[in-house]
Protein backbone atom coordinates (compact mmCIF):
# COMPACT_ATOMS: atom_id res chain seq x y z
CA UNK A 1 0.00 0.00 0.00
CA UNK A 2 1.32 3.43 -0.89
CA UNK A 3 1.83 5.66 2.12
CA UNK A 4 1.47 9.36 1.23
CA UNK A 5 4.53 11.57 1.51
CA UNK A 6 4.32 13.66 4.66
CA UNK A 7 4.96 17.39 4.62
CA UNK A 8 7.16 17.06 7.73
CA UNK A 9 9.50 14.83 5.78
CA UNK A 10 9.63 17.37 2.99
CA UNK A 11 11.20 19.85 5.38
CA UNK A 12 14.05 17.39 5.87
CA UNK A 13 14.50 17.04 2.12
CA UNK A 14 14.78 20.79 1.71
CA UNK A 15 17.91 20.91 3.87
CA UNK A 16 21.30 21.04 2.10
CA UNK A 17 22.28 17.48 1.23
CA UNK A 18 25.76 17.71 -0.26
CA UNK A 19 27.30 15.39 2.36
CA UNK A 20 24.26 13.22 3.01
CA UNK A 21 23.44 9.95 1.27
CA UNK A 22 20.37 7.80 1.80
CA UNK A 23 19.36 9.86 4.81
CA UNK A 24 19.09 8.26 8.27
CA UNK A 25 16.81 5.47 7.03
CA UNK A 26 19.04 4.36 4.17
CA UNK A 27 22.22 4.35 6.22
CA UNK A 28 20.57 2.34 8.97
CA UNK A 29 19.36 -0.16 6.35
CA UNK A 30 22.93 -0.61 5.11
CA UNK A 31 24.11 -1.17 8.69
CA UNK A 32 21.33 -3.64 9.42
CA UNK A 33 22.05 -5.61 6.26
CA UNK A 34 25.78 -5.74 7.00
CA UNK A 35 25.26 -6.80 10.63
CA UNK A 36 23.32 -9.84 9.42
CA UNK A 37 26.23 -10.92 7.23
CA UNK A 38 29.17 -10.56 9.60
CA UNK A 39 31.31 -13.59 10.35
CA UNK A 40 31.50 -14.59 14.04
CA UNK A 41 35.02 -13.17 14.25
CA UNK A 42 34.06 -9.86 12.67
CA UNK A 43 30.89 -9.63 14.75
CA UNK A 44 32.93 -10.05 17.92
CA UNK A 45 35.44 -7.42 16.83
CA UNK A 46 32.66 -4.98 15.92
CA UNK A 47 30.93 -5.60 19.26
CA UNK A 48 34.18 -4.89 21.09
CA UNK A 49 34.75 -1.61 19.27
CA UNK A 50 31.16 -0.45 19.67
CA UNK A 51 30.65 -1.61 23.24
CA UNK A 52 30.39 1.93 24.67
CA UNK A 53 28.11 3.32 21.97
CA UNK A 54 24.50 4.21 22.86
CA UNK A 55 23.37 1.80 20.10
CA UNK A 56 26.27 -0.67 19.75
CA UNK A 57 25.45 -1.88 16.25
CA UNK A 58 26.44 -1.00 12.70
CA UNK A 59 23.02 0.54 12.16
CA UNK A 60 23.42 2.49 15.37
CA UNK A 61 26.58 4.26 14.15
CA UNK A 62 25.67 4.43 10.47
CA UNK A 63 24.69 8.10 10.58
CA UNK A 64 27.49 9.25 12.90
CA UNK A 65 29.55 10.82 10.09
CA UNK A 66 26.65 13.02 8.95
CA UNK A 67 26.11 14.20 12.51
CA UNK A 68 29.65 15.56 12.81
CA UNK A 69 28.52 18.92 11.53
CA UNK A 70 26.75 19.36 14.85
CA UNK A 71 28.80 17.20 17.23
CA UNK A 72 32.32 17.95 15.99
CA UNK A 73 32.27 20.79 13.45
CA UNK A 74 36.04 20.79 12.95
CA UNK A 75 36.16 17.09 12.07
CA UNK A 76 32.98 17.45 10.05
CA UNK A 77 34.50 20.24 7.98
CA UNK A 78 37.81 18.43 7.53
CA UNK A 79 36.09 15.28 6.29
CA UNK A 80 33.24 16.89 4.34
CA UNK A 81 34.67 15.89 0.95
CA UNK A 82 35.11 12.28 2.05
CA UNK A 83 31.42 11.60 1.43
CA UNK A 84 31.51 11.82 -2.38
CA UNK A 85 33.63 11.97 -5.51
CA UNK A 86 33.19 14.18 -8.57
CA UNK A 87 34.66 13.04 -11.86
CA UNK A 88 35.02 14.83 -15.20
CA UNK A 89 31.76 15.87 -16.89
CA UNK A 90 30.49 13.29 -19.35
CA UNK A 91 32.83 10.55 -18.12
CA UNK A 92 32.92 8.03 -15.29
CA UNK A 93 36.69 7.53 -15.44
CA UNK A 94 38.36 8.18 -12.09
CA UNK A 95 41.71 10.00 -12.08
CA UNK A 96 42.94 10.24 -8.48
CA UNK A 97 45.19 13.27 -8.96
CA UNK A 98 42.34 15.19 -10.59
CA UNK A 99 39.29 13.83 -8.76
CA UNK A 100 40.71 13.10 -5.31
CA UNK A 101 43.57 15.50 -4.51
CA UNK A 102 44.90 15.00 -1.03
CA UNK A 103 42.82 11.82 -0.71
CA UNK A 104 39.76 14.01 -0.14
CA UNK A 105 37.04 11.87 -1.70
CA UNK A 106 34.96 8.87 -0.75
CA UNK A 107 37.12 6.35 -2.62
CA UNK A 108 40.33 7.24 -0.78
CA UNK A 109 38.44 7.68 2.50
CA UNK A 110 37.09 4.12 2.35
CA UNK A 111 40.51 2.67 1.56
CA UNK A 112 42.32 4.73 4.19
CA UNK A 113 39.82 4.12 6.97
CA UNK A 114 39.76 0.39 6.26
CA UNK A 115 43.53 0.49 6.69
CA UNK A 116 43.21 2.12 10.10
CA UNK A 117 40.45 -0.27 11.14
CA UNK A 118 42.50 -3.30 10.23
CA UNK A 119 45.67 -2.09 11.96
CA UNK A 120 45.55 -3.60 15.44
CA UNK A 121 48.48 -1.45 16.52
CA UNK A 122 46.26 1.63 16.25
CA UNK A 123 44.57 2.94 19.42
CA UNK A 124 41.07 1.64 20.01
CA UNK A 125 39.64 5.14 19.61
CA UNK A 126 41.19 5.49 16.15
CA UNK A 127 39.86 2.10 15.05
CA UNK A 128 36.40 2.92 16.43
CA UNK A 129 36.30 6.17 14.48
CA UNK A 130 37.51 4.35 11.36
CA UNK A 131 34.74 1.79 11.73
CA UNK A 132 32.13 4.54 11.96
CA UNK A 133 33.53 6.20 8.85
CA UNK A 134 33.66 2.93 6.90
CA UNK A 135 30.05 2.08 7.72
CA UNK A 136 28.90 5.47 6.51
CA UNK A 137 31.12 5.92 3.48
CA UNK A 138 30.38 2.52 1.98
CA UNK A 139 26.74 3.55 2.18
CA UNK A 140 27.55 6.91 0.59
CA UNK A 141 29.45 5.55 -2.39
CA UNK A 142 26.49 3.36 -3.36
CA UNK A 143 24.12 6.32 -3.65
CA UNK A 144 24.51 7.08 -7.37
CA UNK A 145 24.59 10.86 -6.99
CA UNK A 146 27.60 10.65 -4.66
CA UNK A 147 29.75 9.71 -7.65
CA UNK A 148 28.75 12.37 -10.11
CA UNK A 149 29.94 13.45 -13.54
CA UNK A 150 27.76 16.55 -13.70
CA UNK A 151 28.61 20.06 -12.48
CA UNK A 152 25.61 20.39 -10.17
CA UNK A 153 27.02 19.31 -6.78
CA UNK A 154 25.68 15.78 -7.04
CA UNK A 155 22.27 17.07 -8.21
CA UNK A 156 21.89 19.30 -5.16
CA UNK A 157 21.51 22.15 -7.65
CA UNK A 158 19.03 20.27 -9.86
CA UNK A 159 15.67 21.51 -8.62
CA UNK A 160 12.69 19.17 -8.53
CA UNK A 161 8.98 19.68 -7.99
CA UNK A 162 7.11 16.80 -6.35
CA UNK A 163 3.41 17.14 -5.57
CA UNK A 164 3.76 20.87 -5.87
CA UNK A 165 6.65 21.11 -3.41
CA UNK A 166 10.22 22.04 -4.19
CA UNK A 167 13.27 19.94 -3.40
CA UNK A 168 16.30 18.74 -5.38
CA UNK A 169 17.19 15.50 -7.13
CA UNK A 170 19.88 14.60 -4.60
CA UNK A 171 17.35 14.78 -1.78
CA UNK A 172 14.93 12.63 -3.76
CA UNK A 173 17.55 9.88 -3.85
CA UNK A 174 18.66 10.42 -0.26
CA UNK A 175 15.27 9.97 1.34
CA UNK A 176 12.12 10.51 -0.68
CA UNK A 177 12.54 7.38 -2.78
CA UNK A 178 12.71 5.23 0.39
CA UNK A 179 10.12 6.97 2.56
CA UNK A 180 7.04 5.06 3.64
CA UNK A 181 8.16 1.67 2.30
CA UNK A 182 8.44 -0.08 5.69
CA UNK A 183 7.57 0.73 9.31
CA UNK A 184 11.23 0.80 10.40
CA UNK A 185 14.69 0.58 8.79
CA UNK A 186 15.01 -2.87 10.36
CA UNK A 187 11.82 -4.03 8.66
CA UNK A 188 13.01 -2.60 5.36
CA UNK A 189 16.38 -4.35 5.74
CA UNK A 190 14.66 -7.65 6.54
CA UNK A 191 12.69 -7.39 3.31
CA UNK A 192 15.73 -6.48 1.25
CA UNK A 193 17.70 -9.34 2.82
CA UNK A 194 15.27 -11.80 1.26
CA UNK A 195 17.05 -11.13 -2.07
CA UNK A 196 20.68 -12.04 -1.42
CA UNK A 197 23.63 -10.49 -3.22
CA UNK A 198 25.74 -12.79 -5.37
CA UNK A 199 29.15 -13.63 -3.93
CA UNK A 200 30.76 -12.38 -7.15
CA UNK A 201 29.48 -8.88 -6.32
CA UNK A 202 31.27 -8.72 -2.97
CA UNK A 203 34.88 -9.18 -4.05
CA UNK A 204 37.31 -7.62 -1.58
CA UNK A 205 40.41 -6.06 -3.09
CA UNK A 206 42.23 -2.74 -3.25
CA UNK A 207 40.15 -1.50 -6.19
CA UNK A 208 36.73 -2.22 -4.72
CA UNK A 209 35.78 1.31 -3.67
CA UNK A 210 36.71 2.67 -7.10
CA UNK A 211 34.51 0.03 -8.79
CA UNK A 212 31.57 0.91 -6.55
CA UNK A 213 31.92 4.59 -7.38
CA UNK A 214 32.09 3.76 -11.08
CA UNK A 215 28.88 1.72 -10.80
CA UNK A 216 27.14 4.66 -9.17
CA UNK A 217 28.35 7.09 -11.81
CA UNK A 218 27.29 4.84 -14.69
CA UNK A 219 23.83 4.46 -13.14
CA UNK A 220 23.17 8.20 -13.34
CA UNK A 221 22.77 8.12 -17.11
CA UNK A 222 22.17 4.40 -17.58
CA UNK A 223 19.11 4.42 -15.35
CA UNK A 224 18.06 7.94 -16.43
CA UNK A 225 18.08 9.36 -12.91
CA UNK A 226 17.60 12.87 -14.26
CA UNK A 227 13.97 13.32 -15.31
CA UNK A 228 13.26 14.89 -18.68
CA UNK A 229 11.84 17.90 -16.86
CA UNK A 230 12.12 19.18 -13.32
CA UNK A 231 8.88 17.58 -12.13
CA UNK A 232 8.52 14.03 -10.80
CA UNK A 233 5.59 12.03 -9.51
CA UNK A 234 5.05 8.71 -7.77
CA UNK A 235 5.65 6.89 -11.06
CA UNK A 236 9.26 8.16 -11.06
CA UNK A 237 9.78 6.95 -7.50
CA UNK A 238 8.23 3.55 -8.21
CA UNK A 239 10.27 3.09 -11.38
CA UNK A 240 13.60 3.94 -9.75
CA UNK A 241 13.11 2.41 -6.30
CA UNK A 242 14.36 -1.05 -7.43
CA UNK A 243 17.72 0.53 -8.29
CA UNK A 244 17.89 2.30 -4.93
CA UNK A 245 17.11 -0.94 -3.14
CA UNK A 246 19.68 -2.85 -5.20
CA UNK A 247 22.32 -0.29 -4.23
CA UNK A 248 21.36 -0.64 -0.55
CA UNK A 249 21.63 -4.44 -0.74
CA UNK A 250 25.02 -4.20 -2.41
CA UNK A 251 26.24 -1.66 0.13
CA UNK A 252 25.23 -3.88 3.04
CA UNK A 253 26.77 -7.01 1.57
CA UNK A 254 29.97 -5.26 0.58
CA UNK A 255 30.32 -3.56 3.95
CA UNK A 256 30.02 -6.97 5.61
CA UNK A 257 32.55 -8.49 3.21
CA UNK A 258 35.07 -5.72 3.92
CA UNK A 259 34.61 -6.02 7.68
CA UNK A 260 34.84 -9.81 7.53
CA UNK A 261 38.11 -9.45 5.66
CA UNK A 262 39.78 -6.56 7.44
CA UNK A 263 38.84 -7.68 10.95
CA UNK A 264 40.17 -11.16 10.28
CA UNK A 265 43.44 -10.16 8.63
CA UNK A 266 45.12 -7.08 7.16
CA UNK A 267 43.46 -5.65 4.06
CA UNK A 268 45.05 -6.93 0.80
CA UNK A 269 47.00 -4.40 -1.27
Amino acid sequence: MHIPFRHGLLATLLLPALAIAWGPTGHRIVGELAQRQLSPQAAAAVAGLLRDEPDPSLAGVANWADGLRQTDPELGKRTSRWHFVDVAPGSCDYVPTRDCPGDNCVIAAIDNELGVLGDKSQPRAARLQALKFVVHFIGDVHQPLHSSNRPDRGANDYQISYRGHGTNLHAVWDSLILNGQAPTPGDYAARLAMTPVAASDTQVDAGAAQRWAHESCVAIDGAQLYPSGHTIDDAYLDAHRPLAEQRLRLAGARLAAELNSVLASPRPH
